[in-house]
């Protein structure tokens, strides 16, 4: 199992951050794939092998977590290649939501 759990969509509340800029004022930390639930079904193939995927974007994935769950917004190529390469963990910013 890679991650906890498959979502097709965000089932917490909007947010305030729409921006990498905004993103980039939370410290990236340690989260475990296993505990993630994402909320895309379909990955772009050509995001997940190019080898500048972060180039234009964020290096860290964003995470929600909500009601004691993880969602993974944004990054779930980057998250699968971790796990193709053997690894249990990512960085990625975590975004703290009341509710």
């Amino acid at each position: 199992m890679i991650f906890r759990a498959v979502g097709d969509s965000r089932p917490y509340p909007a947010h305030e951050l729409s921006t990498s800029r905004q993103w980039s004022e939370i410290p990236p930390q340690q989260v475990k794939l296993d505990e993630l639930v994402t909320t895309k079904t379909v990955l772009d193939l050509s995001a997940l092998l190019s080898e500048d995927s972060t180039f234009y974007g964020d290096l860290f994935p964003h995470v929600v977590r909500w009601q004691g769950t993880l969602y993974l917004e944004d990054g779930l190529h980057r998250a699968l290649r971790s796990a193709l390469h053997h690894r249990a963990i990512i960085h990625a910013r975590v975004l703290e939501l009341e509710g």
